[in-house]
């Protein structure tokens, strides 16, 4: 009897090994089976760079008050970031329903009735009973669902910080958006002075025989086409204002932002897109998580093969006792178990486990394609940051040679033999060059601020 005993204990030792290397208790582990999760995995062991760009604080990036001001009254009233953080609790609620499957569900089942035979008096009977069940966790179908419910938590959190980085982004974007906006339009408006005050000099030089009528109507041409650019900007700058509404929740309004304002680069950049850089973003850490959901939705495929045992108790206070009625009632209790071996249901199980494998693999394959893309978008974010940076200078002596130019055919048209098409060339030359340069500006700022977005967009 010993011996069988031992053999019995051992044979449930070897099943529950065999089990476990199947999976079923498992914990996900980051894949390191390609050089490209093999970098990930090794580099999410490591502790974040709090110094550089994508992990600082979105205070330290954006310093100035006003900018301050507007992204912590989105980050209060943006609707689409609430729903991220209600998303979170709702994914912490069903957490704590899995954690709690472990306990054993209680009911409390009182009854009573009575019964009349052959005229007989009524007979009363009651019974106040309390019913305990206990599904034993021994092959992982409680422990799978605690942990894919604690990953869907993790998600959850990931996706409230990559919103709440596009509220940052958005704010910050629009804010400078409105003050390069502003700087346009008084470039225009100016520049529209400026050519009206030549559409005048043409005319008297007309009236002085020393051009012809063609010149006066090509530079009050140029003229309205300066006023026609500045119905673009003032829409432009209508549609950057209602934006920045929306993402604070209120209704749209202007808003004050100072046409100075500048962002500069609050860090020096190194050249490549380091693994470190990707590691800690909210959506590749978003995509981790929903391939560790789909392992465990594995797991629990694989445990659904496997029977569940179930333990039951019953007790309370009745006067019901087999076919006997007696009064007072007496203290009862019943203890039960059972186990249910899935039989006519391996067919069905068998496909589940199949769905759920290839549910993996694609959630795997969205896993490296995120950090395939995430890398990409950083080096694109870079070259463009570098390039903008570059053509600001190459603009910036573009622009102060063009200013010459006007000068110089201004004259040369007064004093000299020039033209009036030298002059209203060298004038939108000019203007087209200043515009560029706003353009380009803006171009560096955005490529400062969706590097910080796409590096991890802070804390």
């Amino acid at each position: 009897m010993r011996h069988n005993k031992i053999l019995l204990a051992g044979a449930a030792a070897a099943l529950l090994l065999s089990m476990d290397s199947c999976g079923i208790y498992g914990k996900y582990q980051t894949p390191d089976n390609t050089a490209l999760t093999s970098a990930y995995a090794e580099t999410r062991k490591q502790a974040v760079d709090s110094a550089a760009l994508g992990n600082m604080l979105w205070e330290n990036v954006f310093t100035d008050p006003v900018l301050t001001d507007y992204i912590n009254m989105a980050l209060q009233n943006n609707t689409s970031l609430r729903n991220a953080q209600s998303n979170v609790k709702i994914a912490q609620a069903q957490l704590q329903g899995a954690r709690l499957a472990y306990l054993p569900s209680l009911t409390l089942a009182p009854n009573g009735g009575a019964a009349s035979y052959a005229g007989s008096d009524l007979s009363w009977t009651y019974s106040i009973q309390a019913n305990a069940s206990w599904e034993i966790d021994i092959f992982g179908k409680t422990l799978n669902n605690k942990r894919k419910a604690q990953a869907a938590v993790y998600q959850s959190e990931a996706y409230a910080q990559a919103v709440r980085s596009q509220i940052i982004s958005g704010v910050a974007n629009c804010y400078y958006g409105i003050a390069i906006a502003n700087r346009q339009l008084t470039l225009y408006r100016s520049t529209a002075e400026l050519w009206k005050e030549s559409v005048e000099v043409m005319k008297n030089l007309k009236e002085a025989g020393r051009t012809t009528e063609a010149a006066v109507v090509q530079s009050t041409a140029n003229y309205y086409s300066i006023l026609a650019g500045i119905t673009d900007v003032e829409t432009s700058l209508c549609q950057l204002n209602n934006t920045m509404s929306l993402l604070l929740n209120v209704m749209p309004q202007e808003w004050a932002v100072s046409p100075d304002a500048a962002l500069q680069m609050p860090v020096a950049l190194q050249e490549g897109v380091p693994m470190s850089v990707l590691a800690f973003r909210p959506d590749v850490a978003a995509s981790e998580q929903a391939l560790a959901q789909a392992f465990y939705t594995t797991g629990g495929a694989r445990a659904a093969f496997y029977p569940g045992l179930t333990l039951t108790a019953s007790g309370g206070f009745t006067n019901l006792l087999g076919s006997f009625i007696k009064n007072p009632g007496e203290f009862f209790y019943q203890l039960g178990g059972s186990l249910a071996m899935p039989l006519f249901a391996r067919g069905q199980n068998i496909a589940r486990l199949k769905a759920a494998k290839e549910s993996q693999q694609q959630a795997l394959n969205n896993f490296e394609y995120t950090l395939l893309s995430a890398a990409s978008e950083v080096e694109h974010g870079l070259v463009v940051y570098g390039k903008s940076v570059e053509k600001q200078d190459l603009l910036k002596e573009q622009v102060a040679n063009l200013e010459k130019s006007v000068e110089y055919t201004n004259d040369l048209l007064l004093y000299a033999n020039g033209t009036y098409l030298e002059v209203l060339t060298a004038q939108q030359s000019l203007l087209n060059a200043q515009v560029s340069a706003l353009n380009t500006e803006l171009t560096r700022t955005r490529a400062i601020i969706n590097l910080y977005q796409s590096m991890g967009g802070g804390r």
